[in-house]
């Protein structure tokens, strides 16, 4: 058993607990502000857009979906109800239990997408901000392979833009494979690109509400810190020991970008990034 604390399934846990009691749901993704004052209260407008566009995008109706990395299961929900019978490739425990709570009408495979296998053929392979986890030279390949003859792809997700420079100490907002390697790529398969769209200034404000919602947690850390430093100091002492023996360096390093720093906006996100809503559909 790990001696160190999973932060980064708490901070899961906690954040979705965070989004299901702002916007009554548990969804993952990124919001589409067009028409929007970006505000905590229009979150769940935000996402529910992001979901009506992505939607929009569907083949057909009755569809067999994979929804590889389902997130909280939210997006499957929806599917089913809308008469689609759907499964959900997720490798993450947490998640996986969400799934299952919260889209009951779907079948929930615990594993990596890499590790997943069926005889079952699918009629849509859905990566709904996905992508970017999965090796380019399994992600594609694999789902093709997984679809039913002119079966398609959708893929909604962040790429490098050709001005990403990494290597800083700070890590850069965002993510995702470069997009010229991924063109290169998708060159290379066979598929037809039906729709292709750069939705990047359309998303990037959920950055800077995101950054807003952590400094306010952030102010909230500092101010109880600051009253253990002058009335409880040996309690402070011991909470400050405690928590780095749990957490790793580079964790807490990362966990005090999120709260305090103030590289993760909108604008280092356009710089850097570029997100796309792809439909694919399988040829040969």
């Amino acid at each position: 058993m790990s001696d160190t604390l999973d932060t980064k399934a708490i901070g899961l846990d906690v954040g979705l607990g965070f989004i299901r009691w702002l916007t009554g749901a548990e969804n993952l993704h990124y919001g589409l502000w067009t028409g929007l004052d970006v505000s905590a209260e229009n979150l769940g407008r935000a996402q529910a857009a992001y979901t009506e566009k992505l939607f929009s995008l569907l083949p057909g109706a009755g569809l067999r979906i994979l929804d590889i990395g389902g997130g909280a299961g939210e997006t499957a929900r929806k599917l089913t109800a809308l008469g689609h019978e759907v499964e959900i490739v997720v490798p993450s425990t947490l998640l996986a239990a969400h799934c299952r709570a919260n889209a009951p009408g779907a079948k929930v495979h615990e594993t990596t997408f890499e590790e997943f296998r069926s005889e079952d053929r699918f009629n849509l392979c859905l990566f709904s901000e996905s992508f970017q986890y999965i090796p380019l030279d399994q992600s594609l390949p694999k789902a093709l392979g997984l679809l039913a003859e002119g079966g398609h792809v959708l893929i909604a997700d962040c790429f490098r833009s050709e001005s990403f420079r990494g290597g800083g100490k700070v890590r850069i907002v965002g993510g995702g494979h470069s997009i010229r390697r991924f063109h290169d790529a998708l060159a290379e398969l066979p598929v037809e690109v039906l729709y292709d769209e750069d939705i990047t200034e359309a998303v990037a404000p959920s950055i800077d509400l995101e950054a807003a919602l952590f400094r306010v947690f952030g102010q909230a850390i500092t101010r109880i810190d600051d009253e253990l430093a002058a009335s409880r100091p040996k309690t402070r002492w011991l909470l400050i020991r405690a928590f780095r023996t749990l957490v790793s360096d580079r964790r807490r390093r990362r966990l005090d970008e999120r709260l305090r720093g103030d590289g993760r906006t909108s604008e280092a996100f356009l710089a850097n990034n570029r997100y796309l809503m792809l439909k694919l559909r399988k040829t040969g």
